[in-house]
C-alpha cells in the first residue's frame, strides 16, 4: 500500500508536468504541513518533506524541477551571439597555473585544450613531469583535484581529491620526483598535515555520515602504509561547530594545536619532554591568535586580542605563554592580511579602502616604507620561499588577469615569474571605486565595472554581486567571463558590505549575529545608489550572490522587490529557523546566531528569506541553483523556497531552481560542466534583461 501511494504520487508528479509542459508552468509540488510551536509562535512549515533529500519522492520532484527550468530557458530566451564561444575560449584552453616554488623545486597546474580536469606537475632541470592525472582514477571527469600539500624539503606530497564536488576529500601519497605512490591513499579527510617525521601525517576525518550526524571531528596521527584502524588517536573537538587542527612547525621542534570556532580560538603545544602533554600558551571567547612563523628562537604570532585590525606579536619560545607576548609590530588604522620575513625584512600585508598593498619593516619591527609594487595591482597574495630567499606576490585587477612576482628577500628587486594570457578582451573596460551612504550613514565602498563611453541614462543593464559574511573581502579579482557582459552594455558592481573585512574585525562584527540586517541594508544602499546615479534602473538591475552571498540576494529580495528585475540565487541559505540542524551548519552558529536561543530566534525570523515572503507581492524572476552533493549548505533550502514561491499564486515573474546532479556547493567542477552552468545562468540574464540583440 505504501509502495503504491509512492508510484501513484510519481504519476501525478509527471503527468502534471507533461500536461502542462506547453503552458511551461512549474511541476506541481503537495503541500504537508508541518506546525513547530518555537518560544510561542506557531509556524507552518509547508515543504518540511523536501528536506528528505533521499526520499524517491523528492529525487524525482527535484529532477522534474531541474528539467522544467532547463525547458523554461530553452523556451523563453534567445542564444547570445558569440556568448557561448568566449566562454568556451576561455575555460576550454591549453592552461597554466601560476608556479609553486618550495625548497628549490618547482610546482604547478595544467591542462590541455578539451580535458576535463587540472593535472599536477612538476618541473626539474627544465623538463615537466606528470605527478598527478585524476582522470586516471576517474574516467568520468567528475573528480578533481583540490589541494596539495608538500612536506618540508618538497620530496614528498599529499594530493587531495574530491567527487561530484562532495568536498569528501581523499588523499594520495606522492615521490615528487618520480610520481609514483609512496603509501595507499586516506579517504574521508578533513584536513592534513605532515608530521616532522614524514613516515606519518595528522589526520583530521570526516565522512558523509559525521556530516549528515553533525558528528565532531577526531584527529588522529597516521602512519603511511597502515590501516587507519591503527591510527593513534590524539583528539577531538566537543561541539560540531568547533574546528581543531594539529601541525609540526617546518622550522623548529615545535608542534602546535588550534581549536575553535570560526572567530576565537586556543593554541597548545606539545610538551617535548612528556609525551602527549600539552601546555595551554593562549586561550579565547572572544579572539584569534595564529603561530606565522618560527625563527632563531622566537615565535611570531598575528592575533585581533584588542586589536580589530589584527597585530603581530612575539614571544621567547622558552616562555611561549600569552602573558610573556609583546607587540612586534602595532595595530595600525588598516587591517593587517598577513606578513612574511625574509633574511633583512618583515613585509606586512595591508588594506586600505579594500586594496592591499606591502609595508616594509625591518627585522626589529621599525616601520620602514611602503613598498612600491611593480605595476598597479591589487596585492591576492604572498608566501616565502626560504631555500631562495624569494618572496613571491600574485597582482591582479578586475582588467589585468593573475601575474606572480618574485620579490628578492634581501635587494628588493622585482621579477616577473608568471603571467596568464587568456582571450578575454578587457581593452574597452573601465573600473573605479565609489563609496556611497548605507541607511544608517555608514560609507560603503563598491567597484563598478562598465565599457568605456558608457552614458549614464538610467537604461544600463546590471549585476550587482555581494557576499557580506564571514570575514571575507571583496576584492579586486579579474573579470574573466563577466566581461562577456560588460563587453555588451552591462555594467558589473561588486558592493564591499558589512560582515566582510574590508576594515577589520569591527567591519565583520557590524554585520554578523543581531546586526545581519546591515548587510542587506548596504546592498540596497549600493542598488539605490546605482539607480541615483543613473546606471541603471530597477527594470534592468540584477542581484547575484552564492552561498551566504545567496541568504544575501534571497534577504533582500523579499525585502525590496521592487528595486530589481532579476535574483540569481545560488546554494543559498534561506531557511535560517532551521539552517544548524543540517550538514556542518552549526560551524556558522557564531556568524548567524542560534535558532535554539530565544534573542537570536526571533531576529532570525525577521530576515529568514523562507518566512518572510509577503502575500500578495511577486518577487523578481529568480533562478536558483543548488548542488545535489553540497555537504556546505543543503539543496532543500533551495527547494523549499521555489517550492513556495511556485504555489504562491500571487508571484507573477519565473521561479527556476537548477540542480547541479554532479556538483556540490560549486567546486570541483569538469570543464564541460563549467561551461554548461556560465553559460545557461548567462543567457537566461541576459535575456530577463533585455540583452538579446546586444553585442
Amino acid at each position: 500500500m505504501v509502495r503504491f501511494s509512492i508510484l501513484f504520487s510519481f504519476a501525478i508528479l509527471f503527468l502534471t508536468f507533461v500536461f502542462a509542459k506547453n503552458e511551461l508552468k512549474p511541476p506541481a509540488t503537495k503541500q504537508v504541513p508541518v506546525v513547530d510551536t518555537i518560544f510561542g509562535y506557531a509556524i507552518t512549515d509547508l515543504y518540511r518533506w523536501l528536506e528528505n533529500k533521499d526520499d524517491p519522492e523528492v529525487k524525482e520532484w527535484t529532477r522534474l524541477q531541474n528539467e522544467y527550468a532547463t525547458r523554461w530557458i530553452e523556451t523563453n530566451t534567445k542564444k547570445i551571439p558569440g556568448l557561448s564561444e568566449e566562454i568556451r575560449n576561455y575555460l576550454d584552453r591549453d592552461y597554466v597555473s601560476a608556479p609553486i616554488f618550495k625548497n628549490n623545486r618547482e610546482f604547478f597546474y595544467a591542462r590541455k585544450k578539451g580535458e576535463r580536469q587540472n593535472k599536477f606537475f612538476t618541473r626539474i632541470k627544465g623538463k615537466e613531469k606528470l605527478l598527478f592525472d585524476p582522470t586516471t582514477i576517474d574516467s568520468s571527469g567528475k573528480t578533481a583535484i583540490v589541494g596539495h600539500i608538500l612536506n618540508k624539503t618538497a620530496d614528498k606530497v599529499a594530493i587531495g581529491v574530491q567527487t561530484k564536488g562532495n568536498e569528501i576529500t581523499k588523499y594520495y601519497f606522492l615521490d615528487t620526483k618520480t610520481g609514483k605512490q609512496i603509501a595507499p591513499p586516506i579517504e574521508n579527510v578533513f584536513s592534513l598535515s605532515w608530521c616532522r617525521n614524514n613516515d606519518f601525517v595528522y589526520v583530521t576525518y570526516r565522512s558523509i555520515e559525521d556530516i549528515n550526524l553533525q558528528k565532531p571531528l577526531k584527529t588522529f596521527k597516521h602512519k603511511l602504509g597502515e590501516s587507519s584502524t591503527k591510527d593513534i588517536f590524539l583528539f577531538d573537538t566537543k561541539d560540531a561547530k568547533n574546528f581543531a587542527n594539529i601541525w609540526d612547525d617546518e622550522n623548529s621542534n615545535i608542534t602546535f594545536i588550534s581549536e575553535g570556532d570560526f572567530y576565537s580560538n586556543s593554541l597548545k603545544i606539545v610538551n617535548p619532554e612528556k609525551k602527549f602533554d600539552t601546555i595551554l600558551i593562549f586561550d579565547s571567547k572572544e579572539f584569534q591568535a595564529t603561530p606565522i612563523l618560527v625563527r632563531q628562537g622566537k615565535i611570531y604570532f598575528e592575533t585581533n586580542e584588542k586589536a580589530p585590525n589584527k597585530k603581530i606579536m612575539v614571544a621567547d619560545i622558552s616562555q611561549p605563554k600569552y602573558e610573556n607576548w609583546k607587540t612586534f609590530i602595532p595595530e595600525t588604522k588598516h587591517p593587517k592580511e598577513g606578513f612574511v620575513m625574509t633574511s633583512d625584512f618583515v613585509i606586512v600585508r595591508e588594506k586600505r579602502d579594500v586594496l592591499s598593498r606591502l609595508l616594509l619593516y625591518d627585522l626589529n619591527g621599525n616601520y620602514l616604507r611602503e613598498l612600491e609594487l611593480p605595476e598597479f595591482a591589487n596585492v591576492g597574495g604572498m608566501y616565502y620561499d626560504e631555500s631562495t630567499n624569494s618572496v613571491y606576490v600574485s597582482l591582479m585587477s578586475f582588467t589585468t588577469p593573475s601575474k606572480l612576482y618574485r620579490l628578492d628577500g634581501k635587494t628588493l628587486k622585482w621579477t616577473l615569474v608568471f603571467e596568464d594570457k587568456p582571450p578575454i578582451d578587457t581593452k574597452n573596460i573601465e573600473t573605479k571605486q565609489v563609496f556611497y551612504n548605507s541607511k544608517d550613514g555608514t560609507k560603503v565602498p563598491m567597484f563598478i565595472c562598465y565599457k568605456k563611453g558608457i552614458k549614464l541614462d538610467g537604461n544600463n543593464p546590471t549585476i550587482l554581486y555581494g557576499y557580506g559574511g564571514f570575514n571575507v573581502s571583496m576584492l579586486p579579482h579579474y573579470l574573466g567571463v563577466n566581461a562577456s557582459f560588460i563587453n555588451r552594455g552591462g555594467v558589473y558592481a561588486v558592493a564591499c558590505l558589512r560582515g566582510g573585512s574590508e576594515y577589520g574585525e569591527e567591519w565583520h562584527r557590524q554585520g554578523m549575529l543581531h546586526k545581519k540586517q546591515n548587510v542587506f541594508d548596504d546592498f540596497i544602499s549600493a542598488a539605490e545608489y546605482l539607480i541615483a546615479e543613473k546606471y541603471t534602473n530597477p527594470n534592468r538591475l540584477a542581484i547575484k550572490g552564492g552561498s551566504n552571498g545567496g541568504l544575501l540576494v534571497g534577504a533582500v529580495a523579499t525585502q525590496r522587490p521592487d528595486l530589481f528585475k532579476a535574483v540569481i540565487c545560488g546554494v543559498p541559505l534561506l531557511d535560517m529557523i532551521r539552517y544548524s540542524k543540517f550538514l556542518i551548519a552549526r560551524y556558522w552558529i557564531p556568524e548567524y546566531g542560534d535558532p535554539e536561543k530565544e534573542e537570536d530566534f526571533r531576529y532570525l525570523l525577521k530576515y529568514s528569506p523562507y518566512h518572510n515572503v509577503r502575500v500578495g507581492i511577486s518577487l523578481p524572476a529568480m533562478l536558483i541553483r543548488a548542488g545535489e552533493n553540497d555537504t556546505r549548505v543543503d539543496p532543500l533550502h533551495a527547494k523549499k523556497f521555489a517550492a513556495l514561491l511556485q504555489n504562491a499564486p500571487w508571484q507573477i515573474n519565473p521561479v527556476l531552481l537548477l540542480v547541479d546532479f554532479d556538483s556540490g556547493h560549486g567546486s570541483g567542477q569538469s570543464i564541460e560542466q563549467q561551461i554548461y552552468n556560465i553559460e545557461i545562468e548567462m543567457q537566461w540574464l541576459m535575456n530577463i534583461l533585455g540583452m538579446q540583440s546586444n553585442k
